[in-house]
């Protein structure tokens, strides 16, 4: 199993998080990973991105330039991203912020509208945590429970009250792929 992940969005959106908590629970699981951050100097309103390996064996290189998965939390990231998703890829959107459609027949592509999706469960900020469910439980590259572990790695103290919430997000992400596979 080799998994090259490429998560973007604008700095806020939980994209090096995310791109974390694949790697964490990569390593929880025994798997190789690599976790490579990439923005500008705006830690909050710039555009974001992080690239993921996750694989059974030695990862031969942290660079991601031909991902069989983009995850993709706005329009800009749309633009730079869906051409790059090799054929037969993964294409996941937050259709509550991306307004354009892919063209590609090549690769799948999951809509969710995660934004809004997020502000049903209370609280804006696991919108990331509901595409990365889905993520998960299409690709089933590390379980949500190593994901639920590995926030206790990467959210700090004071913000471990968020884990519950983090969980449902997680959960709802996953259920709506469920659905969309009947």
């Amino acid at each position: 199993m080799l998994e090259e992940i490429i998560i973007a969005g604008f700095g806020g959106q939980g994209v090096m998080s995310m791109g974390q908590l694949i790697a964490y629970a990569g390593m929880l699981e025994g798997k190789s990973v690599s976790w490579l951050p990439s923005y500008g100097p705006e830690q909050r309103g710039g555009t974001a991105n992080c690239a993921i390996v996750v694989s059974d064996e030695l990862v031969g290189s942290p660079l991601v330039t031909r991902p069989t998965t983009a995850i993709v939390l706005n329009n800009p990231s749309f633009d730079k991203f869906e051409p790059r998703v090799r054929p037969g890829g993964l294409l996941l959107l937050n259709s509550s912020l991306v307004v354009r459609a892919s063209g590609r027949k090549d690769i799948k592509v999951i809509e969710i509208n995660a934004t809004d999706l997020a502000n049903d469960l209370g609280n804006s900020r696991v919108t990331n945590m509901i595409l990365l469910g889905a993520f998960l439980e299409y690709r089933k590259i590390v379980s949500i429970e190593s994901i639920v572990e590995s926030l206790k790695k990467v959210l700090s103290p004071d913000k471990h009250h968020l884990i519950d919430v983090n969980k449902q997000a997680l959960k709802k992400g996953a259920s709506l792929v469920n659905i969309a596979r009947i």
